[in-house]
């Protein structure tokens, strides 16, 4: 896969059934025309694919960092992955992850992995409500550590605004807000955007007819 290739990426999560079209109820509420499950992802191949995904857009980003967390649970094996990738690039990085409950017996704790030390960059497939992501930051803001940024799969662009028909210009979306709240980038290897873009450039009816309720749904809930 070629460095930021979105077109290459977004076949990839279509022929994995990681991105699906057709009409999906959120946990907001809002009824979706495409769906985003990196949980598809289920093998060493596409596992591997999909951590020179991550890679590369990190290497693109020029952020700089130590640790590469995973949360719990979906950004564990993303991490790992990610870390697989980069050592193939000669960047070797520690690689962490919280648990959901503290364990009471052997090492205990809440972290595992690499120490969380240094500059740490936190993985994860999309931002919805960003809970998974928010958990991780308050135990890594409990050490000495600094958080570099976050790379996710694919920004919805979606608004935060529980009023979404009624876009407010000064309205964040979600990784903006994520973003604010870190003080530190949040780099997505693909957004909303693409996807639209993606669909303009295929020639098939089904296509066309999503494009058309992928555009509705950009105006109503997105930044455009």
């Amino acid at each position: 896969m070629a460095t930021l290739d979105k077109t290459a990426f977004i076949d990839f999560m279509l022929a994995q059934n990681v991105l699906q079209f057709g009409e999906f109820t959120l946990n907001s509420g809002r009824v979706s025309p495409y769906f985003f499950n990196m949980g598809e992802v289920s093998d060493g191949a596409a596992f591997a694919q999909l951590g020179k995904a991550y890679a590369e857009a990190i290497i693109a980003s020029g952020l700089e960092f130590d640790v590469l967390f995973g949360p719990a649970y979906k950004g564990i094996p993303i991490a790992v992955a990610t870390a697989v990738a980069l050592a193939e690039h000669g960047r070797s990085v520690g690689v962490a992850y919280n648990r959901k409950e503290a364990k009471d017996h052997g090492e205990g704790g809440m972290l595992v992995g690499a120490e969380v030390q240094g500059r740490v960059l936190l993985i994860d497939d999309v931002l919805t409500s960003g809970k998974a992501i928010r958990s991780a930051v308050e135990l890594i803001r409990d050490t000495a550590a600094e958080i570099a940024g976050a790379i996710i799969a694919m920004d919805r662009e979606e608004y935060l605004s529980n009023q979404p028909d009624a876009q407010d210009a000064s309205a964040a979306t979600a990784v903006a807000a994520l973003a604010e709240e870190l003080g530190a980038p949040v780099i997505s290897i693909a957004n909303l955007h693409d996807l639209i873009h993606y669909l303009e450039h295929s020639g098939s009816d089904a296509a066309q007819q999503t494009l058309a309720s992928m555009r509705d749904y950009q105006m109503r809930f997105c930044h455009v």
